[in-house]
This record gives C-alpha cells, structure tokens and sequence, in this order.
C-alpha cells in the first residue's frame, strides 16, 4: 500500500510543477470568463447605431415605419428602381434603401437594399412593426363595417397572458420555485466538462504508461512494484491532479460569476430577486428588461445553495468514478500498444460509447423519462454523463446510490481485468496486439 501512495505522490508532484500545468490552471477558466463576459456585454448591449434609412412607400399607409431606436426612416417622392439602389445610397449616404409595394395590405413583400448586411435585430423590429400596423388597420376596418360597440375592446380582453410556475418538490414537503430547462443546461453543461475531463485527463495516463513502456523506464520499475500497484498509483495520481486543477476552475469560476453580476447587475440583490413578485419595479429601478430580470430570477431560484451543494457533490462523485474507470481501461490499452497510433483500435469502442452517452445527455433534456435514457443513467460507462441530465429533473435517492454503486464497482472489476492484461503487455514489444491476443492475456 505505501509503494501506492508513493507512486501517486511521484505522479502529482510531477505534474503540478510543470509549467503547463500552471499555464491551463490560470489561462483556461480566465479565458472563459472573458469569452462569457463579452457575450454578456453584447447581449445587454443596446443597439445605437445611428442609421437613415430611405423608405419608397406605394402603398395607402400613409407612415408604415416609424423611428427604431437610432434607426430613422425617410419617406422619398423619388422613384427608384432596384436597378438605381446601389447609386442612390452613394449619392445620398443612406444606410438603407426600403420598398414598400402598393399591395401590401394583401401581400406584405417588403425588399431592403443595402451594402452591408441588416442585423437581424433591425430586420426582426422592422417585420413587426409593420405586421402591427397591417393588422391593426385590417382590425379597425373589421370594427367599422360590423358597428360593434367596443369590440376592440371585448377582442382585447379576451388575450390571457399565461404563466407557468414550476415548484420542485422536496421529500419534506417543501416546495420551492425552480425551472427545470435551467437545471437541465446545467446537468448538460456539467456532462459535457465530464464527457471531456475523462478523454482529457485518460488520455494522459495512457500516453504516460507509452512513454513509461517505450523509454524502458517500466522495466526498472516492476523489478519493486506490482503492475497492479503501479496502475493504482497512476491513475490516482492523474487524478488528484486533474481534481486540483478542477477545484481550482471551479474557485476562480465562482469569483467570476460574481465579479460579472456585480458589474452587470450592480444594485441587485439575489436574496430579494428570488422573492420579488414586482419585477417590473425592479428592472426599471436597475435600468434592465424584464426579460432579463425574469431569467435572472429563474437561475436564482433554480440554483439554490442547497442545489449547488448536492449538485456539486453529485459532479465530483460522477467525475472521480468515470474518470478511474476510463482510465484503468486507457491504461491497459497503453500497457498493450507500443505507440498512440496503435491505440486507435483500442480506443474506439470507447469513444463510441462516450459519444452515445453525450447525445443522450442532450435526448435527456427534451424527455428525460423514456427508457433508454433511464437505463443509460445506471449503466456505469454512461452513467457519468446522463445521470446528472437526469438530476435536473428529479431523481429518486435510491436511484442515485445504485448509480454510485454499479460505477464503483464497474471500476473495480475493470481495473483487476485492466491489471491482468498491464502485466502481460507492459512488457511486451515488437508486437501489434489484436482483441484476440488481450483475450489471451486476460485467461494467463
């Protein structure tokens, strides 16, 4: 057992003093936090653009746009043709040249010329305002001719806004506001970092046991350690560092967050967000839509701390477990070959099966309730990924245990298969192996 823990210490210490490990620790989750910080920013960035937009209306109607944001629209006598567009906005240095056709009430084909591409913001406000218009001048020819006393009125009252309040119920009793779509992107998002920590940090331990077995350097190392110490060793070496480094991302993640609320969303407390049922006092108080407040409010309540704490346990858990029983696997397959090219054959299967339980992760999302996705939660080589999808939506205590259990013990039985075929291959060379050779070395 102290050989082990030798051999974990040599691995962690090994890795952790290499410059690249510092250089990902720090540079990876700050170059995340400003990728998300500039989507933040563009997302609750207005638009204030000044633009003049030329507008040739043949239609009835007699103002059909009026100003969008810095958007203004400048209604022309002139008669330009499609052919003229491309002259008349040098000439006159309008952003925009629009057609309204004279049939427009029939059918509203609107063409818009231009030398850069309309943002689709702009094309979304114009589509609606217009649609707006159209509507309700056909809404107040239909009052006229049927002589309803206030039927735009009665019309008006009969739009029910509907709203649907998810409460998640505890086992006590409690229930508690929360949005299911939120969690389950967090379970997808979570599976994703697992889907991509296991070939991350598995693919290491196969690279190392490579080179280890190329160099030589295994065959000092038998000669006092068991190959099944020193599988145990590396894999739990490779790990504790990988769970540094991700406690570590995890820290500077958390901070960032904050950091990125507090500059975004300065006067906002999220203790009284999550009980506010004036949003719309908040959001002008804030300077912020309502729209935004709204899904604000929802990650909120959704992430909770209680949810943050059993949710972060579940990760770890799931994260730890897959990864050792990849990578008991991933060691095998490097004990076996002589170089990565003749992994391949190996690894396949593997990946296969990681990319399956990625996309049902993702099939979880939209039903997390028919069998497959079910199954896949308690089958061990699927079970990091899909489980947590699954987490968002209600799992049952028992469930997650015997989750838990069927991963820990899928890693045990692999990792005793893993070290039959680790002694024989670790010292072989010269040798392409096939499936039927590692079943060979696992009968020895």
């Amino acid at each position: 057992m102290n050989k082990i823990f030798i051999i974990i210490g040599r691995e962690f210490t090994t890795r952790v003093k290499k410059k690249s490990f510092l250089i990902t620790t720090i540079a990876v989750p700050l170059l995340f936090v400003a990728f998300y910080a500039f989507l933040m920013w563009m997302m609750l960035k207005k638009d204030t653009q000044e633009r003049q937009i030329a507008v040739i209306n043949a239609s009835s109607i007699k103002t059909p746009l009026e100003k969008i944001n810095n958007t203004n629209f400048i209604y022309t006598d002139e008669n330009i043709t499609q052919e003229e567009s491309a002259d008349y906005l040098q000439k006159n240095g309008y952003y925009a040249i629009l057609w309204i056709p004279a049939n427009v009430m029939e059918e509203a084909d609107i063409t818009i010329n231009s030398f850069s591409q309309i943002p689709p913001e702009l094309e979304s406000n114009i589509h609606t305002q217009l649609q707006n218009k159209i509507e309700n001048i056909k809404k107040a020819a239909v009052i006229t001719e049927t002589n309803l006393p206030d039927l735009e009125k009665k019309l008006n009252a009969t739009k029910t806004p509907v709203k649907i309040r998810t409460l998640k119920q505890s086992d006590t009793g409690e229930a508690k506001e929360s949005s299911s779509a939120i969690a389950s992107i967090i379970g997808l998002i979570a599976g994703m970092a697992i889907y991509m920590f296991i070939f991350l940090y598995a693919s290491v331990v196969m690279r190392g046991v490579i080179e280890e077995k190329t160099n030589r350097i295994i065959e000092v190392l038998v000669s006092s350690v068991k190959p099944f110490q020193f599988l145990m060793g590396k894999i739990i070496g490779v790990a504790s560092v990988g769970l540094v480094q991700f406690l570590i991302w995890i820290f500077i993640g958390l901070i960032s967050v904050m950091a990125l609320l507090s500059a975004f969303m300065p006067n906002i407390d999220m203790e009284s967000l999550r009980n506010t049922t004036d949003l719309v006092a908040m959001a002008q108080t804030n300077n912020l839509d309502v729209e935004q407040l709204e899904m604000v409010k929802n990650i909120a309540q959704t992430i909770a701390p209680s949810y943050i704490i059993s949710f972060f346990a579940a990760f770890i858990f799931f994260f730890l477990a897959g990864y050792l029983l990849y990578a008991s696997i991933f060691a095998a397959i490097g004990a076996a070959v002589d170089n990565e090219t003749d992994s391949q054959q190996f690894m396949t299967p593997l990946t296969i099966v990681l990319v399956a339980a990625l996309y049902i992760g993702i099939a979880a999302m939209r039903n997390p309730e028919t069998s497959i996705v079910y199954w896949a939660s308690f089958v061990p080589f699927t079970s990091p990924v899909v489980m947590l999808v699954r987490m968002a939506f209600g799992v049952p205590t028992w469930e997650l245990l015997v989750s838990a259990a069927l991963l820990i013990a899928a890693f045990i039985f692999f990792t005793w298969l893993s070290a039959k075929i680790y002694r024989v291959g670790i010292l072989m060379y010269g040798k392409k192996p096939s499936w039927k050779e590692l079943y060979k070395w696992l009968k020895y």
